[in-house]
């Protein structure tokens, strides 16, 4: 039995900004910067050790994959990552006897930070790696089908995403000094409810508009940090519907606000509030934040970016 593992980085958008439903699928157009960072859940893939029986999905001669998650909610069977394995063994022809998937949560979950795309695309990582088909096409169709983030986290670093997150261009990592402050919450907030209340408090933005915003991005954020960025570009259009939803967000800005943040704001659809520390002194600075909150719970979480090789995938030998 050979033993892969891998890491699934959490991220947050620098910048979010939401256009129409599109009527094929459902999702809304958007316009983001995807940062991977180095708070990261652990996925470990354990060959030829599934847990034997039929399954949906299957999983070739000998049983149905199995997948582990302590601590999510549902069956496992309908997490992201279940899915992502049973996808891949579909559309790939992967008949290879079955598997033994675990997924070790760090990421708050419902928490804005896209752990369930990142453990999906981490193990869309592992099973090319164990199955010898490492076709980033292939990966990236089947990405897309499970969900916004899913793609741009295929290969961790910094995104310049459009589409409904499909489509991806790599931005170089940040230059100088970023560093990440995140304040969770002790409940999430549902992505779905969270998108219909910013369709009822306002409406989306034009595709023109989106297409500005992704070009400003690209000049703005693909020279490096987002110090330079301006606070239009950092903002976030399903803040105050995550704020509606959920209006102790306002004293979690306040805070990070009040411990020396350059920028906050919402991550992705909430509730987590992210503080960026930014040029000479970031870390320093993220250090005193950390302490100046020490007593908050749950408790704030300081992170770095990451770049691909924090989804490189390792055998144990």
């Amino acid at each position: 039995m050979s033993v892969l593992r891998t890491l699934a980085p959490a991220k947050v958008n620098l910048g979010l900004f939401v256009g129409p439903v599109r009527s094929a699928d459902g999702r809304h157009e958007l316009v983001s910067v995807m940062q991977s960072l180095s708070l990261a859940d652990e996925l470990t893939m354990e060959v030829g050790a599934g847990a034997g029986g039929a399954g949906e999905g299957g999983a070739g001669e000998g049983g149905a994959d199995e997948v582990i998650c302590p601590g999510l909610p549902g069956p496992a069977e309908d997490n992201l990552a279940a899915r992502a394995l049973a996808g891949f063994r579909k559309l790939s022809g992967w008949r290879a006897p079955p598997v033994r998937l675990h997924v070790h949560k760090r990421i708050p979950l419902a928490a804005g930070l896209a752990g369930g795309s990142a453990d999906a695309a981490a193990t869309l990582r592992l099973a090319a790696r164990a199955s010898g088909v490492e076709d980033r096409a292939l990966l990236l169709e089947l990405a897309a089908g499970l969900g916004a983030d899913v793609s741009a986290q295929l290969r961790p670093g910094r995104w310049l995403a459009g589409g409904a997150g499909e489509q991806l261009e790599p931005l170089p990592p940040p230059e100088g000094e970023l560093a990440v402050l995140l304040a969770p919450f002790a409940e999430g907030l549902s992505t779905a409810d969270v998108y219909r209340e910013a369709d009822r408090l306002s409406p989306p933005r034009a595709p023109a508009e989106l297409q500005r915003l992704r070009g400003a991005l690209r000049e703005q954020l693909g020279a490096g940090a987002p110090s330079g960025a301006s606070e239009e570009l950092l903002g976030n259009d399903l803040q105050a519907a995550a704020i509606s939803l959920c209006p102790a967000i306002e004293g979690a800005l306040a805070e990070l606000r009040g411990a020396g943040a350059a920028h906050v704001f919402v991550s992705g659809s909430g509730p987590t509030v992210v503080g960026l520390f930014t040029g000479a002194g970031a870390r320093a600075a993220l250090e005193r934040a950390s302490q100046a909150l020490a007593g908050r719970r749950p408790a704030v979480i300081a992170c770095t970016p990451v770049d691909e090789r924090a989804g490189a995938v390792l055998e144990d030998l």
